[in-house]
């Protein structure tokens, strides 16, 4: 498990561990991208599973069918934190948020070959297209209608890839979702976990996103204990 206690020594101040980064430029995002998907596989070998598909192909059709359909959403969870970050992190998933759940363009998902798993408390998830074996194929998953998404995707930032242009949450409303999702009783400790790195990572790259959440060092020291106690 990660220190903790000494990430949360940098937000006592303005003097952050790491070099202060604005917004990655369109290379960055593009590079982020690539070692994502180079761990994706890593993973998979690492595990002893066959190889699955990265999260390249799922992201061009998905972002794809949003295009398509006219669907306003921003890239979140942990892919959009590794986009903010030098530091590499992948997920084995692709999160979005949209402003409602009504806006997912299920019929052209469909049409396109992703499967529908369902709707769950925070999110509405989906499959990747493919013929191999469900866990092979890339979760999507949708939130929508929670604290602080409509502002996540009403401020997403365009990143143009030549391929395809990808709208990405700002690290301020990122700070916003990864803890409410922590404080969220139902949260699983290793996802909790994950949260916390994610907006400690998040802050120390981008101080300014810190100022989303006018109490975030005292929340994150309560999360912090509660971290530790299921830990426990």
């Amino acid at each position: 498990m990660p220190d903790e206690s000494a990430g949360l020594v940098a937000l006592r101040g303005t003097g952050y561990a790491k070099r202060v980064m604005g917004e990655p430029s369109a290379v960055e995002v593009r590079q982020r991208l690539r070692q994502s998907y180079a761990l994706d596989l890593l993973w998979s070998e690492s595990m002893g599973l066959s190889p699955g598909d990265t999260k390249e192909g799922p992201l061009r059709q998905v972002v794809s069918v949003l295009d398509a359909t006219h669907t306003a959403y921003a890239l979140i969870g942990g892919l959009a934190v590794q986009l903010h970050s030098e530091e590499p992190r992948t997920t084995l998933d692709i999160d979005l948020a949209v402003a409602s759940f009504a806006e997912i363009p299920a019929d052209a998902l469909t049409q396109a070959g992703f499967e529908h798993e369902g709707r769950f408390a925070h999110s509405d998830n989906w499959r990747a297209p493919g013929s191999a074996p469900r866990k092979q194929r890339t979760a999507i998953q949708f939130s929508a209608e929670d604290v602080g998404i409509a502002s996540a995707v009403e401020h997403a930032r365009t990143v143009d890839l030549g391929a395809m242009s990808l709208r990405v949450a700002l690290p301020a409303d990122l700070v916003v979702l990864k803890l409410a999702a922590a404080e969220e009783p139902s949260r699983r400790a290793k996802k909790r976990r994950q949260d916390f790195v994610d907006i400690l990572t998040l802050v120390e790259e981008h101080p300014e996103a810190a100022s989303a959440v006018s109490d975030l060092r005292e929340r994150l020291h309560r999360l912090q204990n509660v971290i530790l106690t299921l830990s426990g």
